[in-house]
């Protein structure tokens, strides 16, 4: 069988093959402490969770509308409004199967062959492949701790280029954790604007910040309407599994991407969609952010026990859930330590490889999206790896 050249290039996923193996040796009876993938121990919130229970037993539930339930869109949009103080017409809104399907629509959407795409090194890798996929190329610009391993608009104008036709930003990062500073963002839209270039900012861990509630972080939106934002159930509100999310584009492209979600989607789950409106009550968001307040203690609990380690963080993050390792001085590529510390201490890390090329040697990502007990047991396990290296 002949496979697409498409299909042949496209790289793995080293999160989710580290995920394989430990199950592996799960498999054999070992304690394995996962702290490899970007997924909250919460869950969904209790009335989410009751909703899905009630449509179990509803045998009505049809398609939607491509664009997603009207409810679910006026929800997200006073979602905004109470959060960010920004009004968004609902009309905006498309809900998806994911935040994936999100991004997927909108490289459809905007990308011609040729066309050149700007993103941070290190980034989120699906993000290029989107973009690959519809033939567009990709520019990783290299950041680093100097800059939180974000872009700012001086990098920007110094990488950009003639058929530059769009910019892709993360705030907080997937995987530093690291958010862009709001000076910096508008420069960057204003910059991008100004060239007649589309920006998408993802802001899946925007609501996952690690400051104070009445500090939230504005959304771009705030001071870029003709921004296109990606959004996601999956983190803030627990639901990883529920493949649901959402995006934030201008009028003028909702009817293109009605009619590409129309052949590639046919609508996203319309139980999912249904439960998801619960996820706005006074009772959820309460929930979501005692949750937040905890996932900052785990941080703390995290970042005091790798240094104790000897592993330093570059960059404490400023959301997420994830902490950016060099691993540099313990002699071993990002990819031999993750190797070594499964094998060895059954811990499932993901390397650099994932995000970046050229720190693919030097840094780890390790999130701390699971439970207290076995972020504990995850630390003593890697501090005894790294006594055995002395």
């Amino acid at each position: 069988m002949k496979f697409s050249q498409r299909a042949q290039a496209i790289s793995p996923f080293y999160a989710m093959a580290f995920g394989e193996k430990a199950a592996k040796l799960e498999a054999q009876g070992k304690h394995v402490v996962k702290l490899n993938l970007g997924e909250p121990d919460f869950g969904a919130p209790p009335d989410v969770l009751k909703a899905m229970q009630k449509l179990a037993d509803n045998a009505d539930l049809p398609y939607t509308s491509a664009l997603g339930l009207p409810e679910l869109r006026q929800a997200i949009a006073n979602f905004y409004q109470t959060t960010h103080q920004v009004y968004i017409n609902p009309q905006r809104i498309v809900i998806t199967a994911g935040a994936s399907a999100a991004l997927l629509l909108l490289s459809a959407a905007l990308v011609d062959e040729g066309d050149q795409v700007i993103m941070a090194d290190p980034c989120y890798p699906c993000n290029q492949e989107f973009i690959k996929s519809f033939a567009g190329k990709v520019q990783l610009v290299p950041t680093g701790a100097g800059s939180h391993f974000q872009l700012n608009k001086a990098l920007l104008a110094q990488h950009w280029q003639s058929d530059t036709r769009g910019l892709m930003l993360a705030t907080p990062s997937n995987p530093t954790g690291t958010a862009v500073a709001e000076v910096d963002l508008l420069a960057m839209c204003e910059f991008a604007r100004s060239k007649g270039a589309w920006r998408i900012v993802d802001e899946i861990y925007l609501n996952l910040h690690h400051g104070d509630a009445d500090r939230q972080p504005k959304s771009v939106l705030c001071f870029d309407e003709q921004a296109i934002v990606v959004n996601s159930f999956s983190k803030y509100f627990g639901m990883t599994g529920w493949r649901l999310g959402w995006c934030v584009v201008p009028q003028e492209m909702v009817e293109v991407m009605e009619r590409l979600a129309q052949n590639y989607f046919i609508c996203p789950s319309t139980v999912a969609q249904k439960a998801a409106l619960q996820c706005f009550t006074t009772r959820s968001i309460s929930v979501c952010e005692s949750r937040r307040q905890t996932l900052i203690a785990r941080k703390n609990l995290i970042l005091a026990g790798l240094k104790k380690c000897g592993l330093p963080v570059p960059v404490e993050p400023d959301g997420a859930f994830y902490v950016y390792i060099d691993v540099s001085a313990t002699g071993l590529t990002a990819m031999n330590f993750c190797e070594r510390v499964l094998q060895e201490v059954f811990v499932a890390l993901t390397p650099s490889n994932d995000f970046s090329e050229q720190g693919d040697k030097q840094f780890v990502r390790l999130s701390f999206a699971s439970a207290e007990s076995e972020l504990e047991e995850g630390l003593k396990r890697l501090g005894t790896f790294m006594q055995s290296l002395i």
